[in-house]
């Protein structure tokens, strides 16, 4: 397949291009700041991925691109923030660390927004677990719908390398299109 990666350079967004370049994909790798062209830069395309902080881009700006572009399948990087934590959003916890709250409201929003605006496009986003961190390629997780994974250790973590696994597959094999999934151990 033909990948396209908004983002590419970040700590997720270089995993999920060695991922994507492992299976064999071809991708192209761009910037987050490559917003004004971005669409003409999608073009032929069989998906694009974002993988960019939200407190850094616009989801309308991004669905628009992906839209005008003509690519259908399209998939984000989203946040724990937004997941169930019991009765409450993760977000609006007690506990939740105030250095994470605007990119966690902010991806909030874009989920929302890509529910209330992108009912045209085969979107997806994909949200880590609490903790999401640099680690080992295992291959080996779980897979749950809006509610916080956690594991039998009380933690709730996941690393990049397996969080680009669980999206190539999804990219492969869609199960999640116009629907939000979290992945953890």
């Amino acid at each position: 397949m033909k990948l396209a990666i908004v983002g590419a350079g970040g700590n997720v967004g270089s995993r999920i291009v060695a991922e994507a370049v492992r299976r064999g994909h071809t991708v192209t790798s761009l910037g987050r700041k490559d917003a004004d062209a971005l669409a003409d830069r999608l073009v032929g395309h069989d998906a694009v991925v974002s993988s960019v902080r939200f407190v850094d881009s616009d989801p309308h700006v991004l669905i628009d691109a992906v839209r005008r572009s003509g690519v259908k399948r399209y998939l984000v990087v989203g946040g724990a923030g937004s997941l169930q934590a019991g009765d409450t959003l993760l977000v609006e916890s007690p506990h939740f660390p105030a250095v994470a709250l605007a990119e966690a409201t902010r991806g909030l929003a874009f989920l929302e927004a890509l529910k209330s605006t992108a009912g045209d496009l085969e979107w997806t986003m994909l949200s880590p677990s609490a903790l999401f961190i640099a680690g080992e390629r295992t291959g080996k997780f779980r897979l749950g719908g809006d509610s916080l994974l956690t594991g039998a250790d009380g933690k709730s973590w996941i690393s990049y390398e397996d969080f680009a696994v669980a999206l190539l597959d999804e990219i492969e094999t869609p199960a999640h299109v116009r629907g939000r999934f979290t992945v953890g151990y």
